[in-house]
């Protein structure tokens, strides 16, 4: 079966395909797509002119090789199929499922004769042995859900209409979510069905299997209650003080430790607030957004869409696609929505709304922050309107013919 190229993250590692002394890793949240990113760099190999002989591909989830669960399994069965002379190319998906794993990859990376890609659905695969053993010696490429753009092109790829009205798409992405897997459905409750197994799966894999939960139903409160926040500034504390006038009481360390699970799992990510004027990461309160929006809707009968934080959930991930880092930057009493910096350390400013063309107020609110940034980095305000504003050097832009149109901040 032909694969929906995601070609903003082949080119990311196009560069390290043949690289023998660097482990390509693979992350991101179970279900985006980690799987066929590596089977479209088998297949870009096998084009290249690679034989087929020097390709191992184990899929650790798969029946076959499921019982591979030990050091010494995996090494026997990639030994058994290294028979082909001159460079090989090991992929090993889901490797976390086997335990110790890390010694075994360090000594084939050792070797000199393996260009190894692994893939792995949560940040323990970065963390302890694998980052101590390996420091310096691998590169971590994050996958994410499909971003709008990349939304839209997996419709056509796949035949499905593509409404020209981008409003229309927008609703539609946002309710659906970005899961590959999830734009084969045409039922929208198909599509909410498979989310919400997913969800079942992390915890279930990602969670359950690693990390000792003595009550699941607060973990499960707790879960709900960022997903039903995304986008808003939370604190541990603040945190804290919610839950508990939502009868959930839990002591402060274990609620820190239950939000780092679910950043690892990658059900969430977080965003460091910046302070513009200081120079300085604010610590304490910080913003977390969803690795899909889907989650958001999969977890509430409400379809309502509150357009503030979805839009800035979107612009997050897909500028995190790009390889933009992202922070909150504040400016005395404003806030800027995203600082984005790029690979060459470029800056630029984004403010998000859904409109600007209901009130001069409305205007003036989003504009006012990166009209008090006095450097000369690109500002944006996104919005969906279509009738663009000038004013004060900042770009006003269609933040969907932005993302449409695959541009760069």
């Amino acid at each position: 079966m032909k694969l929906f190229t995601r070609e903003k993250y082949l080119k990311k590692m196009r560069g390290f395909y043949h690289d023998t002394e660097i482990i390509k890793v693979i992350t991101g949240v179970r279900r985006s797509g980690k799987s066929c990113l590596m089977e479209m760099v088998r297949e870009e190999l096998l084009q290249s002119g690679v034989m087929p002989d020097n390709i191992i591909f184990l899929d650790l989830d798969s029946k076959a090789l499921r019982k591979i669960k030990t050091a010494d399994r995996l090494e026997e069965t990639i030994d058994a199929l290294s028979a082909a002379q001159g460079k090989k190319y090991l992929f090993i998906d889901e490797i976390q499922n086997v335990k110790d794993f890390e010694e075994v990859v360090n000594a084939f990376r050792g070797s000199g004769e393996y260009s190894i890609f692994i893939t792995g659905s949560n940040s323990y695969l970065l963390s302890g042995e694998l980052a101590t053993k390996l420091t310096g010696r691998y590169v971590e490429f994050e996958l994410f859900p499909l971003s709008f753009d990349e939304y839209l092109d997996m419709k056509a790829f796949l035949g499905k209409e593509v409404n020209a009205n981008l409003q229309v798409e927008l609703n539609n992405y946002l309710q659906e979510g970005g899961f590959p897997k999830a734009l084969e459905y045409d039922d929208f409750a198909d599509k909410r069905t498979y989310v919400r197994s997913v969800i079942g799966e992390i915890f279930d894999k990602d969670i359950k299997k690693r990390v000792k939960l003595r009550n699941t139903e607060t973990f499960d409160n707790i879960r709900n209650f960022i997903i039903n926040n995304f986008g808003a500034t939370i604190s541990v504390r603040g945190l804290q003080k919610a839950l508990s006038k939502n009868g959930i009481e839990i002591k402060r360390p274990t609620l820190a430790r239950y939000m780092e699970v679910l950043t690892q799992s990658k059900i969430l990510y977080r965003c460091d607030r910046f302070d513009m004027k200081s120079k300085r990461a604010l610590s304490g309160e910080k913003k977390y957004y969803l690795a899909d929006i889907s989650f958001y809707f999969a977890t509430n009968t409400d379809n309502r869409i509150n357009y503030g934080p979805a839009l800035e959930n979107m612009v997050y991930i897909y500028a995190r696609s790009l390889d933009y880092a992202v922070s909150v930057g504040r400016i005395g009493k404003l806030e800027c929505d995203f600082i984005m910096r790029d690979v060459m350390l470029n800056y630029s400013y984004v403010q998000v709304a859904y409109t600007i063309s209901e009130s001069k107020k409305t205007e003036d609110r989003e504009y006012a922050p990166l009209e008090s940034i006095a450097d000369n980095y690109p500002k944006y305000v996104l919005t969906t309107d279509y009738l663009l504003q000038n004013r004060s050097g900042v770009k006003h832009v269609n933040l969907l013919e932005f993302m449409k149109s695959h541009s760069r901040f």
